[in-house]
């Protein structure tokens, strides 16, 4: 008679591939804030975006901030040696030079907003069919929109700082408040992208994005950026009033010389109805692309 072999069989020891889809499958499995909508996992869309960012073309990336410090040399410095000074907020006498910079910060945060927002999400959407990929995993919609709107931010986030720091070198900053132009800044920009990504996502071609710049142009040239509103007619004053851009502009100015009053309070909430609107949109209209 033969003994059998009594020895308890075991399984093997986790490996750390166990452990890490053992943790994938947890991650997975936990409930979603909003299903179908949001996932929690806009971490993922981040780090999607930052190796695209390191691995373009950073020229592209730093003309949008060289475009507004060559209009502040040509307008602040050769025009404003012909201006003088003018009345800033509060009727405080400033220079011309200080009169156009905040101005120009609001613009510059406003095109690197919308630059990321419209064209690359136009060719994502349309050519890269990036998001469709993305909401065919556990991503929402919301997580997509968040996404792109943020790297959108890092752009602004750029050019404001870099901005400050150019007009410090020149002496435009007089107040310790203009450290505040930054996220004002950043406020500015996440109201632009999320409006622009919602509207892009109603574009099919690449002509139909002309109707953007054919947008901006005039919104830049109206909305008080290089001399007062005042030289407007009373009914073309109230129609630049509505324009996003005029809100920045103001809230930029007030900001450079520490006049804060209720005006500079209503300016930022503008930014945030904006904002809250644009994310909306945004995550319903990608929502009914392509979660029908």
């Amino acid at each position: 008679m033969t003994s059998q072999d009594t020895t308890p069989i075991t399984s093997p020891a986790p490996t750390r591939t166990d452990d890490a889809v053992d943790a994938i499958t947890t991650r997975l499995a936990r409930p979603r804030p909003f299903p179908g909508l949001y996932s929690g996992n806009l971490v993922a869309v981040l780090e999607r975006g930052w190796i695209a960012i390191r691995t373009q073309n950073w020229v592209i990336v730093v003309s949008g901030f060289v475009e507004p410090v060559l209009y502040l040399l040509a307008m602040g410095i050769g025009v404003g040696a012909l201006v003088g000074e003018v009345s800033g907020p509060g009727g405080r006498p400033i220079s011309y030079a200080a009169y156009i910079a905040p101005a120009l910060l609001a613009t510059s945060a406003m095109n690197g907003a919308l630059y990321d927002s419209t064209t690359n999400v136009f060719f994502k959407l349309n050519y890269a069919k990036l998001y469709q990929t993305m909401l065919q995993t556990a991503l929402g919609p919301l997580d997509v929109a968040l996404g792109e709107i943020v790297l959108a931010l890092l752009r602004g986030l750029l050019y404001a700082v870099a901005f400050l720091a150019v007009m410090g070198v020149m002496g435009l900053a007089t107040s310790w408040w203009a450290l505040a132009m930054v996220p004002a800044a950043l406020l500015i920009a996440l109201g632009f992208a999320s409006v622009g990504m919602a509207v892009t996502s109603y574009m099919k071609t690449f002509q139909q994005l002309d109707i953007i710049i054919f947008v901006m142009l005039p919104m830049f040239l109206f909305s008080a950026t290089l001399y007062p509103i005042e030289v407007f007619p009373a009914a073309v004053q109230w129609f630049v009033k509505v324009l996003p851009l005029w809100h920045g502009v103001e809230m930029m100015r007030h900001l450079a010389v520490g006049h804060l009053t209720w005006a500079t309070l209503g300016h930022m909430l503008y930014f945030v109805g904006m904002s809250a609107a644009g994310v909306s949109a945004t995550t319903l209209r990608l929502r009914q692309l392509f979660l029908r």
